[in-house]
Parts: C-alpha cells; structure tokens; sequence
C-alpha cells in the first residue's frame, strides 16, 4: 500500500497546523501550505511535510500552489483540505467597502473553487479521492456585523453541496466542515473555553479515515460553551 498524500491549505497556524501534524503522525505525506514562509519551515521541520508559501488571494497562486504539491507528492493528493480563510474585520453593512468584498472573495471562495476543479480533474478519472472544505458554522447561525465573512463561508457551502452531487457518481468523497468556535489565532480575543484546535483537527483527520463505505457530507461541531444553534 503507498501511503496517502494530503494538500492542506491554511496551515500556518490553528487547526490547519494541527490537520498536518496528525495526518503527518498517521504516516500522511503532506503538503502543507500558507502565507507565512518561516512557520511552514517550522512545521516541515518538526514533521517532515513538504512546505512552500502561496498567497490564495492571487487566483494564479492556488493554480501554481495544487501544481506545486502535485510535484512535490508525486501525483494528486489523495486527500485535499481547504482550510484557508480570512475575515479582517467585523463591520456593519453601512461600512463594506468593495475590497472587503474582493478580499474575502478571494481566499475564503475564489481558492477553494479553484482548488477543488483541480482537485476533480485528477480525482474523477481515478475514481477516488476527498475533498474537505472547512466553512464554519456561521453558515447555520450568522451574526451581525459579520456579513461579508457569512456571505462567502454561505457561498462555499452551496459550492459545497453541489459538489457533493457532481462526485458521488465518480467514487470522490466531499465534506463540508462547519467548526464552531475555536481557540485560534483567527479571533482577536483569547477563548479557552472554545475548541482547542487539536480537538478540531482531530474531527477532520478522523472523517478522512472514515471506512470506504462511509460518506460524511456536513460535519457541525461546537464548543459545549456555545449556545448559539
């Protein structure tokens, strides 16, 4: 058996980081990938991933960042996670400007977009593989002043549910992921009592090792704190 390959995006830090430290410690090869070059260094050298910098606000970066990890790997991921994601500020409607708009657009559903047609191009004809979106369980429960963020994690949802369709027919797994609130790096404040992001990662690593007959289309997993759902 050759061991499974994995492209994971976002992983610099949170649960991405984790994501690669446990499918690495399962014996994963993986390519991991981000905006900060010195902690994928970090990471490869603590896990022996493969790691290059992208910048997936660049539609021409997530074409070179699949090709890239297609080399390194020796042939498409078995596994590709796009857990990249990007919310800058928290700001009423009356305040969105158009570069939030492209901004967010372009890591939080440009990307993945991209990544997935990648992704399926190399997938169907094998008649294997998994693609995971993380979202965020924003999508069931949106909150004020959050708008621009919900709109794109909503629009990756439905991008999300169509591919669930287009794959099934060609053996292809896809899940969308719906995390609720995590300790991360991603929220200004510290929440100790949210997810730790091993816990997450964890939720994520264990759907890819699902058994073969087994799909798992929308994984929701909250903190016990949170209320709002």
């Amino acid at each position: 058996m050759h061991p499974k390959t994995a492209l994971i995006t976002g992983a610099t830090r949170g649960i991405g980081r984790e994501i690669v430290r446990q499918l690495s410690a399962r014996g994963v090869r993986v390519f991991a990938s981000g905006r900060d070059a010195r902690l994928l260094e970090e990471l490869a050298e603590e896990t022996g991933c493969h790691a290059q910098a992208f910048d997936l606000a660049r539609a021409e970066e997530a074409t070179a960042l699949y090709a890239a990890a297609k080399s390194a790997l020796g042939g498409a991921p078995d596994f590709l996670v796009n857990n990249a994601g990007f919310n800058r500020r928290k700001a009423p409607a009356a305040e969105i400007t158009a570069a939030d708009l492209d901004e967010h657009y372009a890591v939080n559903l440009r990307a993945a977009v991209l990544l997935c047609g990648a992704a399926m191009r190399d997938m169907v004809p094998r008649k294997s593989g998994h693609i995971v979106n993380v979202i965020s369980s924003v999508v069931w429960h949106q909150s004020e002043n959050y708008g621009v963020y919900c709109a794109m994690k909503c629009a990756l949802h439905g991008f999300t549910v169509s591919l669930i369709k287009e794959a099934r027919p060609h053996g292809v797994k896809v899940t969308g992921v719906y995390p609720g609130g995590t300790d991360t790096e991603f929220r200004a404040l510290e929440r100790p009592d949210y997810l730790r992001p091993e816990s997450a990662a964890k939720m994520i690593v264990d759907t890819l090792f699902a058994p073969a007959d087994v799909a798992v289309h929308q994984l929701t997993f909250r903190p016990m704190v949170e209320t709002n759902f």
